[in-house]
């Protein structure tokens, strides 16, 4: 039933969305042309694609703790690693996505909620390596996989963020005198997903990105995508139906839009 509601909804995603052609708001025609819509190769996708091939054929088996939603693919307490980075790693053209708004962006400080094995951690920090980078995992064991990750990758200066993140999100934010990009990647449950974002608004400013992971993985998701887009404080959004990304920009009219990718 999953995959056909979501077949459903990529099918009428792909009829409305747009690429960069037609688009009259000059702030997301660049941000299409230039960032969304960049493919050109980078030194930096070798490099993390390569730790994503060991973590592929790494067979070690951990306990994996799961206080979100659960998997629509494997919800089997002991799992072997290299089965958690295929069916649960953001793929390359998505993690590679993240590394451009976050290499455009260029953010003071960067919050990742759910760090899984570490992957996109690290195509975050190298995006922005001057950032203050705070990743959040739940799951213990997973957390240790993921501190792995980064040393493998060479970078040592990633917070890592081990517990629930009901208990621990706001206090990370509570810290920040603001909130520059921060990336959603975890829990899928609408009430949950909400009070995070409630939990962002008095630290978000002009050119604050929040970028909402699996905004069509439920029905709870897609209602709490509509309800960011239509909050008050959000002009922009940007809907690619892998994530949502949303902006805070006040000289900017109040529109969504819906983009091929």
């Amino acid at each position: 039933m999953f995959n056909i509601r979501f077949g459903f909804d990529y099918l009428l995603y792909r009829l409305k969305a747009k690429t960069r052609h037609g688009l009259h708001s000059p702030f997301v025609y660049r941000l299409v042309d230039k960032v969304i819509y960049d493919f050109s190769a980078k030194k930096v996708y070798n490099e993390v694609e390569g730790i994503r091939g060991q973590l592929l054929s790494d067979n070690r088996m951990i306990t994996v703790t799961d206080l979100g939603a659960g998997s629509h693919v494997n919800n089997n307490k002991q799992k072997r690693i290299g089965d958690i980075a295929k069916n649960a790693l953001k793929p390359p053209k998505l993690a590679q996505l993240l590394y451009r708004l976050a290499a455009d962006a260029q953010p003071d400080n960067i919050i990742e909620l759910g760090t899984c094995l570490g992957t996109t951690s690290v195509y975050l920090k190298k995006a922005a390596p001057s950032a203050k980078v705070f990743t959040m995992e739940g799951c213990p064991q997973t957390a240790g996989v993921a501190k792995q990750t980064f040393y493998k990758a060479g970078v040592r200066d990633i917070n890592l963020v081990v517990g629930n993140f009901d208990d621990t999100l706001q206090g990370v934010i509570n810290k920040l005198d603001k909130l520059d990009f921060m990336f959603v990647d975890g829990n899928h449950r609408k009430d949950a997903t909400l009070e995070y974002f409630e939990w962002c608004l008095p630290k978000v400013h002009e050119d604050t990105l929040l970028i909402f992971d699996d905004i069509y993985w439920s029905e709870e998701m897609k209602d709490a995508w509509a309800e960011i887009k239509a909050h008050p404080q959000v002009t922009v959004t940007v809907d690619l139906f892998w994530i949502g990304l949303v902006y805070f920009r006040k000289g900017q009219v109040k529109e969504d839009f819906v983009i091929r990718y």
